[in-house]
């Protein structure tokens, strides 16, 4: 009986209660009717239920986000987030995604956010390794966690209160998971490297502390918006620029703009994104809504890997057939990039008490679980990939 039907009987006193008597069929005994009190008393409580739920605000908020909208997946992320978040709540919290530039420039999100300029905003946090270097490891770090093993750390050893308890003390935020690309690609060059010396003097589109690793061994860094970025490698204002992945890229056109694609891209292997909430916005909203935006963000989170997962692969078999050549990075530049990676980790462990607290707890988590995926994950990726190779 749906809850209309149970309040019309309830109006209807004592002849309301009479007709819910069912009588059994033979060999069946009879379910009792309950007393007119008892359907009163029922029936108040669901009124009561109902006038709080119409206590509930009506809330429209503008989001602002790090992405074009021609990227489906990624501008797609925040707009599962919200369609999920407006059904979550009967209608009454709208959150309307917005592209990159349109409240506020694609990297700036957390900065209209800290400042309460927009009360939510959907991005990747190593954006914003200048104002903390712990941001990066919201997102991902060079040699990192894959995407299986990011959502290990945040929802199950820890990360996600240590990092929420760092956004809140030092910008005023607080921050869900809320998409994941999963393992990216090396990005289009303009022509080959195979030594850390051919890095030397490249200008190179790369965020976070991939930028970093790049500028250690030599190349020229570029943080661009991804709307900016096939201009920049069409004129030549870059030699090289990573993105995402095959799906992504190929929206982007850079496949026009460079021939060559490289893998991996051992700075991002498993990227995560996020929903930034304003703290003082967060605090106003009751609890149901607060419960809402957590569980509209993990839908995002899972959808998201899953459509790169399922688009990606798509997307590869038409770039090669329109002439890209795939590149592997050599074990040389590899093991180059992984010794920088450490330095550098090692430099803002030494200088930023924050970020060391939260990096030798993901560390100790990092080298648990790669333990246990190198012994069994590890080894069948590498029978199965000898198929495909």
């Amino acid at each position: 009986m749906n809850r209309r039907e149970f309040l019309e009987l309830a109006g209807k006193g004592a002849a309301g209660a009479a007709a819910l008597s069912l009588v059994g069929c033979a060999g069946q005994q009879a379910v009792p009717t309950p007393t007119a009190a008892a359907v009163a008393q029922q029936a108040q409580e669901i009124a009561q239920e109902t006038a709080k739920d119409s206590a509930l605000p009506e809330l429209d908020w503008q989001m602002a986000t790090s992405w074009p909208l021609a990227l489906d997946t990624i501008f797609g992320g925040a707009q599962v987030f919200a369609d999920r978040l407006l059904k979550l709540t009967s209608g009454k919290f709208k959150v309307t995604p917005r592209a990159a530039g349109e409240l506020a420039p694609g990297l700036e999100v957390l900065n209209v956010v800290e400042q309460g300029a927009v009360p939510i905003g959907h991005t990747a946090s190593y954006y914003y390794i200048g104002k903390s270097p712990a941001t990066a490891l919201g997102t991902t770090v060079p040699f990192g966690l894959t995407a299986r093993q990011i959502n290990a750390w945040f929802y199950e050893g820890g990360g996600l209160k240590l990092l929420q308890e760092h956004y809140k003390a030092r910008f005023g935020v607080i921050q869900f998971p809320a998409g994941n690309t999963g393992a990216q690609m090396g990005g289009w060059w303009k022509r080959e490297v195979e030594k850390p010396s051919d890095l030397q003097g490249l200008k190179v589109r790369i965020p976070g502390l991939g930028g970093q690793v790049m500028a250690k061994l030599g190349a020229t860094v570029q943080v661009l918006a991804g709307g900016e970025i096939f201009q920049a490698l069409q004129t030549g204002a870059v030699d090289a620029a990573e993105w995402v992945g095959p799906y992504d890229d190929e929206k982007l056109g850079l496949h026009e703009a460079a021939q060559f694609y490289y893998a991996p891209g051992w700075w991002e292997p498993g990227s995560a994104l996020e929903v930034q909430i304003n703290l003082k916005e967060w605090d106003k909203l009751p609890d149901l809504y607060k419960a809402a935006v957590e569980t509209a963000a993990v839908e995002a989170n899972m959808a998201m890997l899953a459509r790169y997962d399922t688009k990606n692969g798509e997307a590869l078999q038409r770039l090669l057939a329109k002439g890209v050549q795939l590149r592997r990075f050599s074990d040389e530049i590899l093991k180059a990039a992984e010794e920088a990676t450490n330095t550098i980790l090692d430099d803002f462990a030494q200088k930023d008490a924050d970020f060391k607290s939260i990096y030798e707890q993901w560390k100790a988590f990092r080298n648990s679980i790669q333990q246990w995926h190198t012994s069994v994950e590890t080894v069948y990726q590498d029978y199965i990939a000898t198929k495909y190779r």
